[in-house]
């Protein structure tokens, strides 16, 4: 089974977290989230990879190179993204049988996947209780009938989880026309196949579409929640560390910290002493974690620091960024309802009770600064002494 996956958009709805990076190659607990789509792809049974890249293509080649856990790997440019379809048509070449075609950014679990796979030609369905945003599948004993886009009046309850294993001549049905949103759609793809074929629809049991800052913390509690306890790194006098907690070798642990599991401390990390670290939190490489400092379901990516009587919580944080002593951000409304965020220019619900802030590459904040929920920091911004950041900046 060769595996398509594709990897070439930035994923603007992810900004500004992806101003610098591609969004398959932000992280999830130990590694890109792609890679992760790539490993349970290998486990479902794929014998090669196929990675369509655009956007700042080479952070996904020098990741994945000629061959990614034993398995050959080839590289395919979209060189504008015109869609999904647009995205498999690039990799035309490298197809010579029936093949998989699965998102750069979604999660799946291998066993679902693997299920997908034995029974090609096959689409994966994701059972939702509203199914109006999504793609929803027609099915009849289940067997695929049709999908529709978004109805008012759903068929069924079974939304497209953007899966697909199609057969060999699917190859040459992938130049299909521009739809309204002027992409090229893989489920026109899907639609001709259902027309040629049986296409099985595969309940997944577990699916995550990781689109916008909110579902990147969602992706790292489901897999930082896999975590089996090891303590390879430097773990100090007193420090209480607590449950399913990795200590990559390179990382230290000063006297005094707790970390509640699950946690990932990743290679050249420091943290102390006298922190406080909970609740599905990543600590990336060459990251700084200091003195009284509280951080709680949390991404710190790579080379960031928050080193002096701070509290981050619910907060995705970029690379280089770093926050001024006494820098605390808010990750709760007083009415109680769902956090807001500004995503493309529109104010949207996170549907998260509790949401902290988002900081692109390089931000910094002075000392006492405070940062409302909600809020994004653009790569590269910042605060004034003492100030309190209730917009976008």
């Amino acid at each position: 089974m060769q595996a398509v996956v594709l990897a070439a958009g930035q994923g603007t709805r992810m900004r500004p977290l992806t101003d610098h990076t591609p969004k398959p190659m932000l992280p999830v607990a130990d590694r890109p989230l792609v890679a992760h789509t790539a490993d349970t792809a290998i486990q479902a049974g794929a014998d090669e990879l196929i990675f369509v890249v655009g956007y700042e293509a080479e952070a996904v080649r020098s990741y994945f190179g000629d061959e990614y856990s034993g398995v050959p790997v080839s590289f395919a440019v979209q060189e504008e993204q015109l869609g999904t379809a647009d995205a498999v048509a690039a990799a035309k070449d490298h197809l010579d049988g029936p093949f998989a075609v699965l998102n750069g950014d979604n999660l799946y679990d291998a066993e679902s996947l693997s299920g997908l796979f034995d029974a090609a030609p096959s689409v994966a369905a994701y059972r939702v209780d509203d199914p109006t945003s999504y793609g929803v599948l027609s099915t009849d004993g289940g067997a695929v009938t049709d999908i529709v886009e978004k109805p008012d009046d759903p068929p069924t309850e079974l939304a497209n989880a953007g899966a697909y294993v199609f057969p060999a001549e699917a190859r040459d049905w992938l130049d299909v026309p521009l739809s309204d949103r002027g992409e090229r759609e893989i489920t026109d793809v899907l639609a001709r196949v259902i027309e040629e074929a049986t296409v099985t629809a595969v309940e997944v049991d577990r699916w995550l579409d990781v689109g916008r800052p909110w579902e990147l913390l969602e992706a790292n509690e489901w897999k930082l929640g896999q975590l089996d306890r090891r303590l390879d790194g430097e773990v100090r006098g007193d420090a209480d560390l607590r449950g399913e907690v990795v200590v990559e070798e390179g990382a230290v642990i000063e006297p005094g910290v707790v970390i509640e599991g699950p946690a990932l401390v990743r290679s050249g990390a420091h943290v102390g002493p006298n922190a406080y670290v909970r609740s599905a939190t990543l600590l990336g490489e060459d990251t700084h974690v200091g003195h009284g400092v509280e951080l709680k379901n949390t991404v710190l990516m790579a080379g960031s620091n928050v080193p002096h009587v701070s509290y981050v919580g619910d907060s995705v944080i970029g690379r280089e960024v770093n926050f001024g002593a006494g820098t605390q951000v808010a990750n709760l409304r007083h009415d109680g309802d769902p956090v807001r965020m500004t995503v493309k220019g529109d104010r949207v619900s996170t549907g998260r009770r509790k949401f902290g802030v988002v900081a692109g590459d390089g931000a910094k904040t002075a000392i006492n600064t405070s940062l409302n929920a909600g809020v994004v920091l653009s790569s590269g911004a910042t605060s004034s002494p003492g100030e309190s950041v209730t917009r976008d900046r």
